[in-house]
C-alpha cells in the first residue's frame, strides 16, 4: 500500500481516519515547530498546528496535489501564524520585572533570552512576506524553490525578500550589534 501524504490524502478525502492519523504522526511536529517560530508562543503554535490538521481533514475532499502536501500544508501554517500575527499583542520583557533566580548563570541566561527576544522582535517587526521567508530558509532550512511554492512566488522574488528582511534586520539591531562586538 502507497504511504505517500498523497495518497493518505487521497485516504483522507474519503473519510479514512487512519490515514490521517498517519500524516497528523508524520507532520504535527514539525508544524507545531514552525507555528512556534513564527509566532514566538507555544501554546498558540499548537493551537495553529491543530486548526491545520483541522483543515486538512475538513479541505481533503477538495485537495489537488498540484504542490507537495507538505508544501500546502506548510503554507496553511504560515497563513494562519500570519493571521494570528496580525491580531496578537506583544508583551515586553520588561513588564515581567527583575529576575529572581540568584544562580550565577541566571543573569547571563537571562542575558541570552534578551538577545533571542530582540532577534526574535526584530523578526516579527519585518513585513510578513520578508518575515516568512527569513523563518522558512534559515529557521526551517527550506530553499528558495520550495519557499517560493509556499509563498506562490517566484525564486528571485523570494531572493529579494530575503535581502530586504536582511537589512531590515540589521538596521533594526544595528545599535544592539555594535554594542556587543
Amino acid at each position: 500500500m502507497d504511504d505517500s501524504d498523497e495518497a493518505l490524502m487521497a485516504r483522507v478525502a474519503r473519510g479514512d481516519q487512519p490515514a490521517f492519523r498517519a500524516l497528523a504522526r508524520r507532520h504535527l511536529p514539525a508544524m507545531v515547530g514552525l507555528a512556534r517560530r513564527i509566532l514566538g508562543n507555544a501554546a498558540e503554535a499548537e493551537d495553529v498546528a491543530q486548526e491545520a490538521m483541522l483543515r486538512v481533514w475538513t479541505h481533503a475532499p477538495r485537495w489537488q496535489p498540484l504542490a507537495a502536501f507538505k508544501t500546502w500544508l506548510t503554507r496553511v501554517v504560515v497563513n494562519l501564524c500570519l493571521d494570528r500575527k496580525r491580531r496578537a499583542p506583544w508583551v515586553e520583557l520588561e513588564a515581567a520585572g527583575d529576575i529572581v533566580d540568584p544562580a550565577p548563570a541566571a543573569s547571563e541566561l537571562a542575558e541570552a533570552d534578551e538577545r533571542e527576544r530582540l532577534l526574535q522582535a526584530a523578526i516579527a517587526n519585518l513585513p510578513d512576506r520578508q518575515r516568512t521567508a527569513i523563518v522558512l530558509t534559515y529557521t526551517e532550512g527550506m530553499s528558495n524553490a520550495q519557499v517560493a511554492d509556499i509563498l506562490d512566488t517566484s525564486v528571485s522574488a523570494v531572493e529579494t525578500l530575503l535581502v530586504r528582511g536582511k537589512q531590515n534586520l540589521r538596521r533594526a539591531l544595528g545599535s544592539f550589534i555594535d554594542e556587543n562586538k
